[in-house]
């Protein structure tokens, strides 16, 4: 019975969301860049929370929450995130049935960053609770889930600059963990996520050369396996380059059902929120869209020439339709709304 409610919810998706020319989502009630981003419900229901608005300003920071059914192809508010300030770069999941929004940094009228170890849990009876704070809080993380339990958070920028670290949260026990490290260059604006097991991570901003930008991108890219009896165990190997050249804010995210972990956008050189980059010049996002196929163990270019490129957005999340990316910035460093669909071959 629940797959046929399931292959007919997919079927009304499709009638939906889908036009005979062009697959397409509505977009979100507003336009949001550096939004944290999770699914629940096999990802018949999106999550946008926070970010920064169009004006990319201080107090343009929203706490905002933009929720859709994939079954009623309609946006509606859930109750914004505690607390007077909201965050970018945060990083979310979905967990037995509760979104996890975890760290990511505040900004103050005068253009300071403050980085913070924030745990707020939204549970499905539409309430926020506060779970235990990251022991070291990051902010533009790589998050992604396994056994719909523990939480992955790898890599990102704390208080005292980017870090390799992965920290594990117990949805269950809320409780916190640390896990082995990958053995890179510490890095934040990293992309990646969690499926079939496996970790995959890559790229990020790393610490610039003496009298050169302050960040600049890596280009390294690394795999990781999780012990199946201790989920702070993982056994990291150093997978090759992927396709294009190494970017920073890429948005990634993995996929169980495809075995693969899929990328797409961000920018050649690490950047602010406002789409500047550190050597002064505006960061233009990529185009290409690729994924590693943790099965047939390779990288695929999914497509050079993707439709609406985007940098910022906070990770990419599986539907049953195919993988989409939520907001984020668009061509010209312009925040958008819009929900892109993205190839999966």
């Amino acid at each position: 019975m629940k797959k046929v409610s399931a292959f007919v919810l997919l079927v009304l998706c499709a009638a939906i969301l889908l036009s005979a020319d062009e697959p397409k989502f509505p977009s979100m009630p507003a336009a949001v860049s550096s939004n944290a981003v999770a699914s629940l419900k096999g990802g018949f229901e999106l999550f946008s929370m926070m970010g920064v608005g169009p004006r990319k300003t201080w107090d343009d920071v929203t706490n905002q929450v933009y929720i859709m059914t994939l079954a009623h192809a309609k946006w509606h508010e859930g109750h914004p995130v505690p607390g007077v300030a909201g965050r970018l770069g945060a990083s979310a999941a979905g967990a037995k049935g509760q979104i996890v929004l975890m760290g990511g940094y505040v900004v103050d009228a005068q253009g300071g960053e403050i980085t913070v170890p924030d745990v707020n849990v939204y549970v499905e009876e539409r309430r926020w609770y506060r779970g235990k704070d990251i022991p070291v809080g990051v902010d533009r993380a790589v998050v992604g889930v396994n056994r719909d339990r523990f939480v992955y958070l790898i890599g990102g920028r704390s208080p005292n600059g980017p870090v390799n670290s992965v920290q594990v949260y117990d949805v269950e026990k809320d409780s916190w963990s640390q896990a082995t490290p990958f053995p890179g260059t510490p890095v934040f604006g990293l992309a990646g996520g969690v499926a079939d097991e496996t970790i995959v991570v890559v790229d990020g901003a790393k610490a610039g050369p003496a009298g050169g930008p302050r960040y600049v991108a890596s280009d390294e890219c690394w795999l990781g396996k999780i012990d199946r009896k201790d989920p702070d165990k993982i056994e990291w190997s150093k997978l090759p380059a992927h396709p294009g050249p190494a970017r920073f804010a890429i948005a990634g995210g993995g996929s169980d059902r495809d075995r693969k972990v899929f990328f797409s956008g961000g920018t050649a050189t690490p950047h602010d929120f406002k789409g500047i980059a550190y050597d002064g010049q505006p960061a233009e996002g990529s185009t290409v869209t690729f994924a590693y196929d943790l099965h047939g163990r390779r990288w695929e270019t999914l497509s050079e020439t993707t439709y609406d490129p985007r940098a910022d957005s906070r990770g990419i999340l599986v539907t049953p339709l195919g993988p989409v990316v939520l907001g984020g910035m668009a061509k010209n460093q312009a925040v958008t709304a819009r929900v892109t669909l993205l190839p999966k071959k």
